[in-house]
């Protein structure tokens, strides 16, 4: 049986896992204005906007307000930053080396990392929006920027405290959210893993399940054994997702993937990040006019904080999923920086934060695991998704919501020219790989 009281009234748990943006990036200024709290009194762990951090020259960077109606707004910060282990330790600790064991991160090298990738970025060719200094990093989206992700976070609940499950970029942190470790795998250069996922475990109770692409076969169908074998009625593509919402005919757990393109919705820097509102939009709409809608919890969230700017230091303590030694020395007791997790259910009260008791485990990926795992008595696939807590508490409500909190939402568009429209993405490459090796069929 589920733990929480309401999860066994949900027979629907959707994931829409976007790219590479962090919580104060997106939806740090969400509560400023009404001093960081939510209309129910809840506190908000948010900016007041006086964060900075140090330029490298004497001098200090401070957070503002990214204004939507600037050219470029929905391109910033401006160019692709450092992502990877040794840079998310720069923006840590100032150092791409901390030492063993880590102290308490300061998150005071932000703006210093950003400007050297900057240098490297324009040494690489890499695409930079016109204009763009490295200050640009502490650039933070309003809520009328984001309308769609404010409108839910605002219309359900909002988790404070999710954390990215690695310190590192984007294939260790889905490996994690999907199968509760990355094999030690610290970067992007493995595409695929060898152990189970929560997929596998669904098949193996009899419990349905389906992954979506947006234009194309997906990913993550190539990353997992027991995904990779799996029959063809389990995937399909975005339209495929709308008509099962449509037709209430959704599975179990379903996993949605963006487009991977650098004009596609997946928000990862540089891309236009109003594309990805708009497919956030759909995804909710989707569901909330299918019959499934009354029992459906979606969680959107972002698979890591791509080196954009948050002023929480992510916490220790993390359980290693296993023994297995990690790349760059990393033992796996540090989660990632914090990233904008939404929760989105008619059964949760509108103005929720969602986050668990201080001093326990905190919400990272594998709650997503925890939460799939209570809801059909399955057991754990690693320590790390064992020890998760779950996100069944955030259903409070007898009787489901019929409001609709983006009633009336404009979706926004961008203005001025995506930087980054002719590159092929890193996902893109990933994606051709695993075609390339018969991983995923080339549809």
């Amino acid at each position: 049986m589920p733990d929480a009281t309401r999860l066994d009234r949900i027979d629907h748990i959707v994931v829409l896992m976007l790219e590479n943006r962090s919580f104060d990036h997106m939806l740090g200024f969400l509560y400023t204005d009404q001093g960081n709290r939510s209309p129910s009194g809840q506190p908000y762990e948010g900016l007041t906007g006086d964060e900075s951090s140090p330029d490298g020259n004497g001098g200090k960077a401070t957070v503002f307000r990214i204004d939507p109606t600037k050219p470029g707004a929905y391109f910033m910060p401006g160019a692709d930053p450092g992502e990877g282990f040794q840079a998310t330790n720069n923006q840590l600790f100032s150092t791409p080396t901390p030492p063993d064991p880590a102290p308490v991160p300061t998150n005071q090298g932000f703006v210093t990392d950003y400007a050297a990738t900057l240098r490297q970025r324009a040494r690489q060719g890499w695409s930079v929006y016109p204009g763009t200094t490295a200050d640009d990093i502490m650039g933070c989206f309003t809520p009328e920027g984001l309308p769609v992700l404010s409108g839910l976070a605002r219309g359900f609940a909002v988790c404070d405290h999710w954390y990215s499950s690695v310190p590192t970029e984007t294939l260790p942190n889905r490996a994690f959210a999907l199968a509760a470790t990355s094999q030690g795998h610290m970067d992007d250069h493995t595409h695929n893993f060898t152990v189970p996922s929560i997929f596998g475990r669904l098949s193996d109770h009899q419990v349905p399940w389906a992954v979506y692409g947006y234009h194309a076969q997906p990913l993550t169908r190539g990353n997992f054994p027991d995904i990779s074998r799996a029959d063809e009625s389990h995937f399909g593509q975005f339209i495929d997702f709308k008509n099962a919402a449509a037709a209430g005919t959704l599975p179990g757990f379903v996993f949605l993937e963006p487009s991977w393109s650098s004009t596609g919705n997946s928000q990862h820097p540089n891309y236009d990040v109003a594309a990805g509102e708009l497919c956030i939009h759909d995804v909710y709409q989707a569901l909330r006019n299918g019959p499934g809608w009354a029992k459906t919890l979606l969680v959107i969230t972002y698979d890591e904080h791509g080196g954009c700017y948050d002023h929480v230091p992510p916490p220790s303590g993390a359980t290693p999923p296993d023994d297995t030694p990690g790349e760059y020395g990393f033992d796996f007791t540090r989660f990632g920086v914090r990233v904008p997790t939404v929760l989105v259910s008619p059964l949760i009260e509108p103005g929720t934060v969602f986050r668990v008791p201080e001093g326990s485990v905190p919400l990272d990926h594998t709650s997503v695991l925890k939460t799939v795992e209570q809801r059909w008595n399955l057991p754990p696939l690693t320590a790390r998704d064992q020890a998760a807590p779950g996100i069944g508490e955030v259903l409070t409500l007898d009787q489901p919501r019929q409001d609709d909190p983006l009633a009336g939402v404009i979706v926004p568009t961008s203005v001025g020219l995506n930087p980054a429209r002719t590159e092929v993405s890193h996902l893109d490459q990933v994606h051709a790989d695993l075609v390339q090796r018969n991983l995923i069929p080339d549809l």
